[in-house]
């Protein structure tokens, strides 16, 4: 008896965590009980006092937790997403998913019950994790089948709270594949709809879901952004491990440092302006939308690199290279862009003190720094031949350029 009082009271205090998890027994006015609630805190909340996070809300707990943290663990350790606060309710200890998540059949709409559920989400918990933690404005929901299907009223709402939704094999209540299809078309800002299916799913769950998909795939508004998974070779269980995964690759993908096909594809054809001022946009978003202070990433510069270097006889080279010392002043390389946009305009004087700069930050002992003297010599050569009143021949080999760059 002993024992059971002081597992009750570690509970219902919320008195304990473990690897940055706390478990609340939260009192709700809403539901008129406690409801057992996790929440998981990142590695850098306690260090950086300063970060903001955004929020993922899980159903399901039980299960759906777990999966979710470790799947977040995995993404922000390979920069692919930022750190969250995860947030998960627990719903299977009396079946309570079931009355949360109900609706009417004939409106497809909550019930009774169930809206006193939302009111919990809405009103308490969502408060509470603001209140109470260091949140971005971005959030994101999760659930499973007749869970899945209850996100999708939030997303319905006027002004929806959350910013992403997770629909595993959801259990589709009747008419809202045409609520979602109005909604997805009346979208101002970007939001984030994931949903996956397979044969394994009874046909009773599978049509509602393919009539949902039929028209949310055709949807022209640029501010939905989808994504439909069949996971017909797979199993039920074995789907909500490979859902997770892809649904936080197309809600983080702003997040992510420029794939190869997004380059391709979205800036291969930008001029050195639009590309300067597509990498500060992505940046700006970045921080406003997760709460994620981040510099822009050295791929990221170097990503777009050629077209600064091959467009517009390197107009713009000066102010590529005035960004990057604002963002790495420690860094050579944009005294490095500089100094060639200098070089480049015959201006051999202004050329050489940028790379002398540049030079000075790498220092003698870095075995890049032959490589980068290399620029100085160069220079100096051309303002002996153009002293001399020889012409002076202007290096192309993009080769070499991009090997004394690479510092």
């Amino acid at each position: 008896m002993k024992n059971i009082v002081l597992a009750l009271f570690f509970i219902s205090t919320a008195a304990f965590a473990q690897d940055n998890i706390i478990l609340k027994n939260f009192d709700s006015f809403e539901l008129n009980t406690n409801r057992i609630v996790k929440i998981y805190l990142p590695p850098s909340y306690e260090e950086n006092k300063e970060n903001t996070y955004p929020v993922t809300l899980v159903f399901d707990a039980e299960y759906l937790f777990d999966l979710y943290v470790a799947n977040s663990k995995l993404f922000a350790s390979k920069n692919k997403a930022p750190e969250q606060i995860i947030v998960g309710v627990y719903q299977n200890q009396k079946d309570e998913r079931y009355v949360d998540c109900d609706y009417s059949v004939d409106t497809g709409l909550p019930n009774k019950e169930s809206i006193k559920f939302y009111g919990f989400i809405q009103n308490e918990l969502i408060g509470y994790i603001e209140d109470n933690y260091r949140t971005s404005l971005f959030k994101t929901i999760v659930g499973n089948t007749i869970t899945a299907n209850f996100i999708n009223y939030f997303f319905l709402d006027k002004d929806p709270v959350f910013n992403a939704y997770i629909n595993i094999n959801p259990s589709y209540a009747p008419n809202l594949n045409e609520r979602l299809e109005l909604k997805s078309q009346s979208l101002e800002s970007n939001f984030y709809y994931y949903l996956c299916s397979g044969s394994y799913n009874k046909e009773k769950r599978r049509k509602p879901i393919n009539e949902v998909h039929n028209l949310l795939k055709l949807s022209d508004n640029e501010h939905f952004n989808y994504r439909f998974d069949d996971f017909s070779n797979s199993t039920k269980t074995a789907s909500i491990g490979q859902a997770i995964p892809s649904a936080m690759d197309l809600i983080f993908g702003l997040y992510a440092a420029i794939s190869q096909k997004e380059f391709d594809e979205v800036i291969a054809g930008f001029s050195p302006a639009e590309a300067i001022e597509f990498l500060e946009k992505k940046y700006v978003e970045i921080e406003y939308l997760y709460g994620s202070n981040l510099k822009i990433r050295e791929s990221d510069i170097y990503k777009i690199e050629s077209i600064i270097l091959d467009k517009e006889d390197g107009n713009y080279l000066e102010e590529f290279g005035e960004m990057i010392n604002r963002l790495y002043p420690d860094s050579p390389l944009g005294d490095y862009y500089i100094g060639r946009y200098y070089e480049t305009g015959y201006d051999y004087r202004k050329a050489l003190k940028y790379y002398k700069n540049g030079y000075a930050k790498i220092g003698s002992d870095n075995p890049n720094s032959d490589d980068y003297y290399a620029n100085i010599e160069r220079v100096l050569d051309k303002k002996r031949m153009e002293k001399l009143g020889y012409p002076v021949e202007e290096e192309n080999n993009e080769e070499d350029n991009q090997e004394e760059s690479n510092n």
